[in-house]
């Protein structure tokens, strides 16, 4: 697997800003995912790794949009109705006939091939049978309900850009222009990792003191949803040196380790010395909250990230933070979802200088518009502001105070991740 340097990752500095972070990210880091060939079944979600080109026109010819009589427009009447004799017969499928030169109308189905000459359909509904004749009403515009070839897709136009996480429509469309399978990335080999000696399996029986491990839980759900090939390796006790020889173990076989909890600066907090006994920490605090102390850095060649240890500090920066650096070692072009705009219940007070993530939910104010309701505490460690809440409203690094009534830029968990 492609191993980093240092200086991939030459950040700097003690705090710094979650843009600052993710543009250096995306300038500095290179794809490591490499690239496979799979069946179209089994592309969904996966990442593009090239462009793909249409070698056919889609439709692959003129063809009818509805059920109806295909005409020439120039054997209409130029006012009231036109009889023509219905001359053939053509079903989706089939080849047609030519038309006629003397002006005649063709029987057609949606889907099936226009006849030669013919440039307008009627719809069935539309027109009155007479024997052998079709009396057809005058009106109708030229080419109406004819789909041309390739006006839907052209022949030699692009149809899916390389590092596009794929959909089930993209691979309708990759299907319609004959491929039956694509390159795509191969998944990103996650680590993931606990820390902390207070922490029990989910299940087992609680010392006094102890906790169960959500963290680990929450991180690996949310890996997976966004495509990513997770190891989990449990709980690390605090101990350095335990941890330094396990964080190198994983390196050699993952593209990225992932460990929550001990990165702050307490006497227990032990992975900042034990990443740098075995790598390099390029920065271990980001102006966010919850989550500032987030640590990046370099273990044996592969990209650490060492989260914070409550869950909703974990939960925020995985999502904004780790998020878009998965994106990046797994080639896909990541565009961050776009915020709701709602308008503000509340009034709330923060710092300058950090980005900040308030948890809320949505409601209907008297006028019908959104707005939103700020949980009702605060605790980066409440999983219930998490599981009761529509989403996180985000206030940039600028703001200091947000009133009843402002427009607040609103993310919803249910579009944070696959």
């Amino acid at each position: 697997m492609a191993q980093l340097t240092d200086d991939c990752f030459a950040f700097g500095g003690q705090l710094m800003s979650v843009d600052d972070a993710l543009a250096l990210i995306a300038e500095r880091l290179p794809v490591l995912a490499g690239i496979e060939h799979v069946p179209l079944h089994e592309a969904d979600g996966r990442i593009a790794a090239e462009d793909v080109i249409a070698g056919i026109d889609i439709p692959p010819f003129d063809n009818s949009a509805v059920d109806g009589y295909a005409v020439r427009y120039a054997d209409l009447a130029s006012t009231g109705e036109t009889r023509l004799s219905v001359e053939g017969r053509i079903a989706a499928g089939e080849s047609g006939p030519e038309m006629r030169e003397a002006p005649a109308a063709v029987r057609i189905f949606t889907g099936a091939r226009m006849p030669g000459g013919a440039d307008t359909v009627f719809m069935q509904e539309d027109v009155a049978l007479d024997g052998t004749d079709v009396i057809l009403p005058s009106g109708l515009k030229c080419g109406a309900n004819r789909r041309l070839a390739g006006e839907d897709v052209a022949r030699g136009s692009t149809v899916i850009v390389a590092g596009r996480r794929l959909s089930p429509m993209d691979l309708a469309i990759a299907a319609a222009i004959g491929r039956s399978s694509l390159a795509v990335r191969r998944r990103l080999r996650v680590a993931v990792f606990s820390t902390g000696n207070e922490l029990a399996e989910p299940g087992a029986s609680l010392a006094p003191g102890a906790i169960h491990d959500s963290n680990r839980v929450m991180l690996i759900a949310i890996l997976k949803r966004i495509g990513a090939e997770v190891s989990d390796l449990g709980i690390l006790r605090d101990d350095r040196t335990l941890l330094a020889a396990r964080l190198a173990e994983a390196a050699s076989a993952h593209d990225l380790i992932l460990t929550s909890g001990g990165v702050s600066t307490g006497e227990e907090d032990h992975v900042k010395p034990a990443v740098e006994s075995v790598g390099s920490l390029v920065f271990w605090r980001l102006g966010i909250k919850p989550g500032r102390p987030v640590a990046m850095g370099i273990v044996q060649g592969t990209p650490f990230v060492g989260l914070p240890g409550n869950p909703v500090a974990v939960y925020v920066t995985l999502l904004f933070v780790v998020r878009p650096l998965l994106a990046r070692l797994g080639g896909e072009n990541f565009a961050a979802p776009l915020g709701i705009p709602v308008r503000s219940s509340f009034a709330y007070r923060k710092k300058v200088g950090r980005r900040e993530y308030v948890r809320i939910s949505l409601r209907r104010s008297a006028d019908g518009g959104l707005e939103a309701v700020k949980f009702p505490r605060d605790g980066a460690g409440v999983l219930t502001s998490l599981t009761d809440s529509d989403g996180l409203a985000a206030l940039g690094d600028d703001v200091t105070r947000i009133e009843p009534g402002d427009m607040m830029e609103v993310y919803l968990h249910a579009l944070l991740y696959g």
